[in-house]
């Protein structure tokens, strides 16, 4: 575990660097952050890069931590290590300084990072008996994780052919599991990785999105109460809880250890807790959602009123035309390449910021803005383009399956106020609470006279003598932070009014994002209300715990320890290690298509597995899925499709027996090279 924590500190380190072309001045704990995950994106595109040149091992992956580590080089510059050094001394010294904040401070990060810890260790949970999760999303999400991770570590071709649909290509954005492969590659086990790099991310997520709230709302209370919105999100499915509690014997202690079911997502509800249906099973977007916001930070910047990247600005007169021309920070650039390896990070967190720039821009379409805007897009099309074109030749998945009309999300029979409600709770009130606050009492009056503009030089000695401003935004910022809001709000209804993708729920991958900036506005009603004399602050209190209430109890579940799935028997992981001896690393497999085939735990190509993975992913499976079956089935069209596809080994294990009735007489013909348990894999192909 520890050299897997070292890893993560020498990919964070060349990204730490990084920070100081990004920004100028931020505290060092949202530079390890930033650091953290944009040095991730780099080390894992460098990864492909080099993989694709040389093959996928160990000098790619040295190669690509040389790639990071370059970046120190930043500090040969002088400035930037002064910045540094001023950094460290004013971080020095706020954390030593005496105060409750501080040691309020301590707490709040050692909390999330001893929860984070626990709850991704319940990811996957390996013992004598075999491999589990403690998630009880993650039933079919890890073992897909495997298979790609396993298919890098193990396979024959780099890049893979999808594992989970032999013959194409792999357009899952993997660049999460590529680096737990290149991490695997260096000698760290398969859970160790993934549990330093969801832990590292996770934290990273954490601090990046208190900074960007900050940046938003002026407000450091707001900042602080947005991580456990977003960790702790849910509906109102504690009213079951308390019904179920009622329902049973047993003492509240034992019933609280023994949590029988989900209060965010399940038949009664869609929403689902982040934690547990988000963060713990789709790890691109554990990565992909803090680079998003790290790229929103910028985009606020350049869409405010009161900032921009620009660093200087001169005008021309030219027969009487005005020309602006734009000195531009290396930062709007390095930005750029970052979100376009979203393509393979994380596709949807990509879409959403396309939609936030066109809107954004269409908002605010002064010059230098769009200017702006237009560099930036450049940068992200010089890196994206070319992943896209690439993932997008030889794919089978069918675009024509991502979209399509479909009102109210997943609401299924639910009325949609009603649907919306009791999934988000008070999610939306407080959102129009938030909105509210900042349109009505951020406001100047309307009596208010405007202040005579000033020289800059006279705009210093102002601010100089001014006391610090009242917590909260200025009235400009609400401006802009209303109109920086809609583009999310769009999302939210693009996605109640069509599916934009083949199973409507994976709506949730941009949904997320209209959850994330709808949290400033909630945070930021909460932390008015506290603020406010008598009642107000239970009012707050009662709010913030009705907001979290379901979504800690899921999170919960899972560190109690209550749920635990077998994914892999032990007679599996035993075989997956026998098949790794005995068969070819590009091999061919004939399995059941199930997201648990032995098979996964190889790295070897499979035919076809878990139908459901399919067809999220938009790929026509069924007359393949036919053709499984009548392999399975023997005879001599059996023979006749073998030879068809190529199979060389087919595994013939309790699921094939029950879910197929595969004709063990029709195979015993053929030599077994592993048996293990009631695992056999038989070889019915000689030759390539």
């Amino acid at each position: 575990m520890i050299a897997s924590f070292l890893l993560i500190a020498l990919v964070t380190a060349g990204g730490f660097a990084l920070t100081y072309r990004l920004s100028k001045d931020e505290p060092l704990i949202w530079r390890l952050a930033a650091g953290c995950i944009a040095g991730s994106a780099i080390f894992g595109t460098a990864g492909l890069l080099f993989g694709g040149l040389m093959g996928f091992g160990v000098p790619a992956a040295g190669l690509s931590f040389v790639a990071v580590l370059l970046l120190l080089l930043i500090f040969r510059d002088k400035a930037a290590r002064q910045t540094l050094r001023s950094e460290w001394l004013r971080g020095k010294s706020r954390a030593t300084a005496p105060g409750k904040g501080r040691a309020l401070g301590f707490f709040y990060y050692a909390f999330f990072a001893a929860m984070l810890l626990f709850f991704f260790d319940r990811a996957m949970i390996e013992t004598d008996s075999g491999i589990f999760t403690g998630g009880s999303q993650n039933l079919g999400d890890l073992p897909f994780h495997l298979g790609a991770i396993f298919a890098f570590t193990e396979g024959g071709v780099f890049p893979p052919e999808n594992p989970n649909f032999a013959g194409v290509k792999f357009t899952y954005p993997f660049i999460a599991d590529l680096i737990t492969a290149m991490f695997v590659k260096l000698g760290i086990g398969v859970r160790e990785a993934m549990l330093a790099q969801n832990l590292a991310w996770a934290l990273s997520l954490l601090v990046l999105l208190e900074r960007f709230v900050f940046r938003l709302v002026n407000d450091r209370l707001a900042a602080r109460l947005a991580p456990p919105l977003l960790f702790f999100s849910g509906g109102l499915g504690f009213i079951y809880f308390f019904s179920d509690f009622f329902a049973q014997s047993r003492g509240f202690t034992d019933f609280l250890w023994n949590l029988p079911t989900d209060y965010t997502i399940g038949e009664r509800f869609r929403w689902g807790n982040s934690l547990t249906t988000l963060f713990m099973t789709q790890r691109s977007l554990l990565l992909g959602m803090p680079l998003t916001i790290l790229v929103l930070g910028l985009l606020w910047s350049i869409f405010s009123e009161n900032t921009g990247q620009r660093d200087e600005e001169t005008t021309t007169e030219k027969s009487g035309i005005s020309f602006t021309t734009v000195s531009f920070s290396p930062a709007l650039f390095i930005y750029g390449l970052l979100a376009g390896t979203l393509v393979l990070i994380h596709l949807h967190s990509l879409a959403v910021l396309f939609v936030a720039c066109v809107l954004l821009m269409a908002m605010r379409p002064e010059k230098v803005r769009l200017l702006q805007y237009v560099a930036f897009g450049i940068c992200v099309s010089a890196v994206a383009v070319p992943m896209l074109l690439w993932s997008m030749s030889g794919s089978a998945t069918n675009a024509s399956e991502f979209i399509g009309w479909h009102f109210g999300w997943d609401k299924r029979e639910d009325n949609f106020l009603w649907f919306w409600l009791k999934n988000t709770g008070l999610v939306i009130p407080l959102v129009a609470v938030g909105l509210y606050l900042m349109f009505e009492v951020v406001r100047p009056p309307a009596n208010a006279v405007a202040e005579p503009e000033l020289k800059p030089s006279a705009k210093k000695k102002k601010k100089a003598k001014e006391k610090p401003t009242a917590a909260g935004p200025t009235p400009t910022n609400a401006r802009s932070l209303l109109m920086f809001y809609v583009p999310f709000a769009a999302i939210f209804m693009i996605c109640n009014a069509a599916k934009l993708a083949p199973w409507e729920w994976d709506n949730i991958k941009l949904l997320i994002y209209w959850y994330l900036v709808s949290i400033p506005f909630i945070a930021y009603a909460v932390s008015f209300a506290w603020r406010q004399a008598g009642a107000w602050k239970g009012v707050a209190a009662a709010a913030f715990a009705l907001l979290i209430f379901s979504g800690s109890l899921d999170v919960w579940r899972t560190l109690s320890g209550a749920v635990n799935y077998e994914i892999f028997s032990a007679d599996a992981v035993e075989a997956a290690e026998k098949i790794k001896d005995a068969t070819e690393k590009d091999s061919l497999f004939l399995n059941a298509p199930t997201y648990n085939s032995t098979v996964v735990l190889t790295g070897r190509r499979s035919l076809m597995r878990y139908s459901g993975h399919l067809q999220s992913h938009g790929i026509d499976y069924r007359q393949r899925e036919a053709d499984v079956k009548t392999m399975y089935a023997g005879g001599p069209q059996a023979e006749k499709l073998l030879r068809e596809y190529g199979i060389e080994y087919v595994l013939i294990s309790q699921e094939e027996r029950n879910t197929l009735q595969a004709n063990e007489e029709f195979f015993s013909r053929f030599p077994v090279v592993v048996e293990t348990g009631q695992n056999k894999v038989v070889k019915v192909r000689n030759e390539k």
